[in-house]
């Protein structure tokens, strides 16, 4: 016999920065090795954004398992995808805009599947924003020091983020960002678009990918209101503490964490190398150090976001 009563709905997301300041907020983890390991080869420069036009089906699968392992937040595979990348496969103007947009879709698909599989908690779309370095597929993004001006910078990221804001995400992702001029330019490049964004730079230590200060680094969001949050990604377990505390002190903002498994990143080999040094435990003190928003990056699978959710729920 069936019910007459409708299934519930899922539950409608506050706005993103609402959500932020009631408490942890659960990121997903790296969209490439959750592809690979689905058996799909991302050896190409555009890496998981040459899949948007050649397998979109499958970046919305490797969403939903993060939704479904317990990430509130879904990134989009857009980290590598750019006018000027997308030129050199021979895709035009508008049918890169198209795919750009594509991404926050897929991910919006994903938040619809989650719920009609029962995910009943608040399911956000972040669109992925890499550095001008990402674009360059030379592994220059864990350097910076482009030798372009910050005014450049923002020439290269603006028409990207219109397209991605204008497709509807909760948040922009300002991600891996190795340099502090380049947070600068992608700054004042989210003004006026309506959406909020979070920054995040790669780091070494107390310094950014390129050698600045990280205080200094995080200074340049503070009285920035279109960011919601600050922090870093893409680095090593061991570096996040004294990030995390650094960017709550300078700018009182909420802190995004997202470090990698602790492997090393081989930009000639293209391969990942070095042992895993993520565990999800240690989530715990880096939300009392100020972090609200936490996952994972390159390396860390569903498995490990499930624990993070654990920890923090």
């Amino acid at each position: 016999m069936t019910s007459d009563i409708p299934e519930a709905p899922a539950a409608r997301p506050v706005p993103f920065a609402e959500a932020l300041a009631a408490g942890p907020v659960v990121l997903d983890g790296g969209m490439s090795n959750q592809l690979e390991s689905a058996g799909h080869d991302l050896s190409d420069e555009l890496w998981s954004a040459r899949l948007l036009a050649e397998r979109p089906e499958a970046i919305t699968e490797a969403h939903l398992a993060y939704y479904e392992a317990g990430a509130d937040v879904a990134i989009t595979s857009s980290y590598q995808a750019t006018f000027e990348g997308f030129a050199k496969r021979g895709i035009g103007r508008e049918r890169a805009a198209e795919l750009l947009a594509m991404s926050v879709e897929l991910a919006r698909e994903a938040t619809r599947q989650a719920a009609a599989k029962g995910v009943r908690r608040p399911l956000y779309v972040a669109a992925s924003v890499g550095p001008y370095g990402a674009m360059l597929a030379d592994g220059s993004e864990y350097r910076g020091r482009y030798g372009l001006s910050v005014a450049e910078l923002e020439a290269f990221h603006r028409p990207r983020l219109e397209v991605l804001a204008a497709a509807g995400p909760d948040v922009l992702a300002l991600e891996t960002v190795p340099d502090a001029d380049e947070a600068q330019a992608l700054v004042r490049a989210v003004r006026g678009l309506g959406v909020p964004a979070w920054l995040s730079y790669s780091v070494a230590g107390d310094h950014t990918r390129a050698g600045q200060p990280l205080e200094e680094a995080f200074a340049l969001a503070a009285e920035a209101d279109e960011i919601v949050a600050v922090g870093v990604n893409c680095c090593v377990p061991e570096d996040v503490n004294s990030a995390v505390e650094t960017a709550a002190r300078v700018t009182g903002k909420p802190v995004v964490v997202y470090p990698n498994s602790g492997e090393s990143w081989d930009a000639e080999a293209r391969r990942w190398e070095g042992r895993s040094s993520f565990t999800p435990e240690e989530v715990t003190g880096w939300r009392e150090s100020g972090a609200r928003l936490i996952g994972g990056c390159c390396r860390v699978g569903p498995e490990a976001v499930s624990g993070i959710a654990g920890a923090l729920r």
